[in-house]
C-alpha cells in the first residue's frame, strides 16, 4: 500500500480502511470483502460539508444560489475524476478480472467514487481536520475553477441550461431497460425534450450518458 500513501500523502493507521477506499464491488463480491461503496457514500457528505464550509467562509457576499451552483460544480464526478486522474489512483484498484477488461481503472464513475471513499477513510482514520487538510492539498483546485466558472458542468446540467434558454421544451428522463444482478444493475434511458427523444444512454451514468448523446446532436 506505500504507492497509495505516497500518492495521497497520507499514511493510514489502519491499513484495511486503504484497501477498503481502493475496493470496487466487482472484486469484493468475487473474493468476500467489503468494498467502498459505504466509504464512498460517508465521504461525499464530508466532501460537500468542507466545500460548503471553505465557500461560505471566504465568498462572503456569494448569494446562495451561486454558492449552491459552485459547490455542485466543485465536487461533480467529472471534477472528482480530474482529482483521481492527477493521484492516478486507477492503478491502486482492487477490480475483478472483468472489470479490469472492460477498462474499471480508468472509468469516470468509479475513480470519482475512488476519492469521496479516500477521504472517508482518512477521516475515520484521523478525523475531520485530517480530512479536511486532505481536501484543501487535493481538492481545492477544482473548487477554485468552480469559483471562477471554468470547472466542467454535467452534461445533465448543460442540457438543462439550454432547454432554460428557450432553445428545447422541458427536459425529462424515461427509464427504458434494467437488466443484470442487484450489485451490478445496467440500466438504460432516453432524454426527452417534451414528448421528443432527443438522446440515450445506459451503464450506471445512464442518464448523463443520455443527456451527453443529446448535447452531441444539439451543438
Amino acid at each position: 500500500m506505500n504507492g497509495f500513501y505516497k500518492a495521497v500523502g497520507y499514511t493510514f493507521k489502519n491499513e484495511l480502511l486503504a484497501k477498503e477506499a481502493l475496493t470496487h464491488s466487482s472484486y469484493a463480491n468475487e473474493f468476500g470483502v467489503r468494498s467502498y461503496e459505504r466509504l464512498e457514500f460517508l465521504g461525499d457528505s464530508i466532501l460537500s460539508l468542507v466545500v460548503s464550509e471553505y465557500l461560505y467562509e471566504n465568498f462572503p457576499d456569494m448569494p446562495e444560489g451561486e454558492l449552491t451552483k459552485v459547490r455542485a460544480a466543485a465536487v461533480c464526478e467529472r471534477s472528482l475524476y480530474e482529482v483521481a486522474s492527477g493521484l492516478s489512483l486507477g492503478k491502486f484498484l482492487f477490480l475483478n478480472k472483468g472489470e479490469e477488461a472492460t477498462g474499471g481503472r480508468e472509468r469516470i464513475s468509479i475513480l470519482a467514487d475512488i476519492v469521496e471513499a479516500t477521504i472517508a477513510a482518512i477521516f475515520l482514520d484521523s478525523g475531520i481536520e485530517e480530512a479536511k487538510k486532505w481536501i484543501m492539498t487535493n481538492v481545492k483546485f477544482v473548487i477554485d475553477k468552480a469559483v471562477s466558472g471554468k470547472a466542467f458542468k454535467d452534461y445533465k446540467t448543460q442540457l438543462q441550461e439550454i432547454a432554460q434558454s428557450g432553445a428545447l421544451e422541458a427536459i425529462s428522463y424515461r427509464l427504458v431497460d434494467e437488466s443484470g444482478p442487484a450489485h451490478m444493475k445496467m440500466f438504460s434511458y432516453e432524454v426527452l425534450s417534451g414528448d421528443k427523444v432527443i438522446g440515450k444512454g445506459s451503464k450506471k451514468e445512464a442518464e448523463q450518458r443520455a443527456a451527453k448523446a443529446a448535447l452531441e446532436d444539439i451543438l
